[in-house]
């Protein structure tokens, strides 16, 4: 069998839990989502490691009555801030829960303009994640592909596993033989389809959006729907929640589990690097130890503050 594939709805994706829907939304609001989306919602600019990253991005989530809202960690500098959601994210949610027959709280959007813009592959984090919901991505416009790629299956900060697959690497680059490709699924995301992809498939696969700067008379008529342009909706069910003045925070992945035992948000510089760490062995490690890493809870909410800048 061949190291990759594609595939699509119909099938079992990653390790099994995972598939894609078409037609999630009905045809009247999905021909009119794109262009509602695009005015509805509150575009801003997303970094990382100081650098822009290439999409526009948008938060919305369900607020509470005391105005407190839940809360997606994840390794961006500073997040955007969340909004209410807006009336057609909304309605799109409503059909999105009656799929997956439990609550989604909170929506990353994304603007893929071109093909040039992208997202590396990943896992998504999942210490504000509650654990054993599935993570939801919706597509409208232009048809882009996603990338599942399994783990390279090492142990985070295991030197002794480092230096063995150097020496391995090493050898293979001396007697001029490549190590086998790591198995890689091609899915396809049309318009109005809804990728569920569950903790399984998160913890031992990747995801990514790779660029694609094909020339349009090179694509299909679906990737150059909308001008190419694609909006993504990643809708999760999140257990941590800050504050409407966003200065106390709890839940599964903070300190505090409940409201009554919140905690004030840090800044601290030790803080954010234990999280980081910790981010950077979910998107490592294949058996992902999520008590170990974030059982303890992080008060820590933005890694770079504008102030800092």
């Amino acid at each position: 069998m061949s190291h990759s594939q594609t595939l699509g709805a119909g099938d079992a994706l990653g390790t099994g839990d995972s598939y894609l829907t078409l037609d999630v939304v009905p045809a009247s609001l999905a021909e009119a989502a794109f262009d509602r989306l695009k005015t509805e919602v509150k575009w801003d600019v997303m970094h990382h490691r100081g650098g822009e990253v290439p999409r526009l991005v948008a938060v919305e989530g369900e607020v509470g009555s005391d105005g407190s809202f839940p809360i997606y960690r994840h390794p961006a500098d500073e997040s955007p801030a969340l909004h209410p959601f807006s009336p057609t994210v909304d309605a799109i949610r409503q059909h999105v829960q009656k799929v997956l027959q439990h609550p989604v709280n909170h929506v990353l959007i994304q603007l893929y303009r071109t093909g040039a813009d992208c997202i590396s592959d990943h896992s998504d984090k999942t210490v504000d994640v509650v654990r054993g919901s599935n993570i939801v991505n919706v597509s409208l416009g232009a048809q882009r592909t996603m990338t599942l790629r399994l783990k390279k299956d090492r142990a985070h900060g295991s030197h002794g596993a480092d230096d063995a697959a150097d020496a391995t690497a090493d050898t293979n680059a001396r007697s001029g033989a490549q190590p086998p490709p790591r198995p890689t699924q091609r899915i396809p995301l049309p318009h109005n389809s809804m990728f569920v992809m569950g903790p399984a498939t998160n913890t031992k696969w990747l995801h990514g959006i790779p660029h694609d700067k094909r020339p349009a008379a090179a694509k299909s008529p679906a990737e150059t729907f909308q001008g190419g342009k694609r909006i993504s909706l990643t809708f999760r069910h999140i257990g941590t929640f800050l504050s409407a003045d966003q200065t106390r925070i709890w839940g599964q992945g903070a300190r505090g589990k409940t409201a009554d035992a919140a905690g004030l948000v840090t800044h601290g510089e030790k803080e954010s690097a234990d999280l980081l760490i910790a981010f950077g062995a979910e998107n490592q490690m294949t058996e992902f130890d999520w008590d170990e890493y974030y059982g303890a809870g992080f008060d820590v909410v933005n890694f770079t503050t504008k102030e800092d800048k």
